[in-house]
Formats: C-alpha cells, structure tokens, sequence
C-alpha cells in the first residue's frame, strides 16, 4: 500500500499520549455512568473533588489542580453555583480575585457519589492488582516530574538565547 509513505516514528498506537488516552478513556469509562446518574460531567466531578481537599482556593489554582483552561472553568464554575454545589466570593487580599469552596449541598453530593465512586476503584483494583495499580500511580507521577523538570530545563535554554 503506502509502505514508502511511512513517517520515520513509532506505530501511532504505540505512542505515548495515544497509550495514555487509550488507558485514561478505559478508566473513565467506569465513571462516566455514575456521574451521569448523579447530573455531573467529568469536569465538574473533578472540580467538587478538588474542593474538597481545600477550605478554599483561588480561582486560578483551581484551574491548574483541576487541569482546566481558564474560560472552560469559569463556565463551569457559573453550573456548579447556579446548583449551589459551590461558593464564590472575591479573595479579602485581592478584590480582583475570586476564591471558591464547595457548599455544604456539594459536600452532600460528594457523600452520595463516593459509596459507587470507591465500589469502582475496588473493582479496577481488583482486576489490576492493588501492587500494580500503586506502581502505576507511583510511574505516572515520576514521569509528570521528570517531563516538568525537562520543560524548565527547555524554558532556562530559550531564556539564554
């Protein structure tokens, strides 16, 4: 067919950003349907479970634990407070700036969805292994440092040129 079209790289399914999407997708597919039943999308359930690890947090740190772009999370933000599942209020250090908590209505959600939520990390551990999936978390996040160390290295070698 097109063998002398072929580009100098590996097999597209065996790249890395395909490998991880492929595996993100398989363990979000066991999500999804609880979520759904309890009215949230993805985004929104990582938000709730961000607050729920703070008293509060600025809207801008918010983004960056919960891996949103910023207009994306403010609509976001905009359906979770027309729910009352969140709080927003301006930050007393810096009117310009908005801090967000989960209400006590969003707590009340995240106690709902938790008993399914947790039923289904007992599942996936059951049928992966509780050791593999532990070293897969541990792999997973030094590859995060290892590839963040490498983007400051890159970031210091533009900055001298």
């Amino acid at each position: 067919m097109n063998e002398g079209r072929r580009a100098p790289m590996r097999e597209f399914s065996r790249s890395l950003p395909m490998s991880l999407l492929r595996a993100r997708e398989a363990v979000m597919r066991q999500f999804r349907p609880s979520l759904r039943n309890h009215g949230l999308t993805e985004q929104q359930w990582r938000i709730l479970r961000a607050l729920t690890a703070v008293d509060t947090i600025e809207v801008t740190e918010l983004a960056r634990v919960a891996f949103l772009l910023g207009p994306s999370l403010s609509r976001i933000l905009r359906d979770l407070e027309a729910r009352d599942l969140i709080e927003r209020r301006a930050a007393k250090a810096d009117l310009r700036r908005g801090e967000v908590s989960i209400s006590p209505k969003g707590l009340k959600l995240i106690e709902a969805v938790a008993p399914n939520s947790e039923a289904i990390y007992a599942e996936i551990t059951s049928r992966y292994g509780a050791r593999k999936l532990a070293e897969l978390q541990d792999m997973l996040g030094e590859l995060e440092r290892s590839l963040a160390a490498m983007e400051v290295a890159d970031e210091s070698t533009d900055a001298d040129e």
